[in-house]
């Protein structure tokens, strides 16, 4: 299975995701194929479907994607069981991976004031 990561530069959130991917995998059989991509603007991040660092693409598919949400190169915040965090749950990661129907349990939420979207890019919500 194809997997690509959107990111930014020394994103602390990517070791998090790679980690939780690793458990959500673990005994599974699934074989996953990891791709980072660092994006750098605004433009790169709406060209690639990136809404926040890190992004998770499987198999060319935002699973964690939330309607309206705009391209970022801020923070992205998952809502999980355990309240806000940088990546989604590994319970919500083994339903990305399962299954190709949105994954409901992880919404993106605003970016609180320490995540605020770099100069010159666009807000990550409306």
């Amino acid at each position: 299975m194809k997997l690509e990561i959107l990111q930014v530069t020394d994103c602390p959130n990517v070791a998090v995701l790679e980690q939780r991917l690793r458990r959500a995998i673990a005994g599974t059989g699934i074989e996953i194929d990891i791709v980072h991509r660092v994006i750098d603007d605004v433009d790169q991040a709406a060209e690639a479907g990136m809404t926040g660092s890190p992004t998770l693409l499987v198999e060319g598919r935002d699973p964690f994607a939330v309607p309206g949400q705009l391209a970022s190169v801020s923070c992205r915040l998952y809502r999980t069981s355990g309240g806000i965090e940088g990546a989604p749950s590994v319970a919500a990661l083994r339903q990305a991976l399962a299954s190709t129907t949105p994954v409901s349990e992880d919404a993106d939420e605003p970016a609180p004031a320490c995540c605020a979207a770099r100069p010159g890019n666009r807000p990550s919500s409306p």
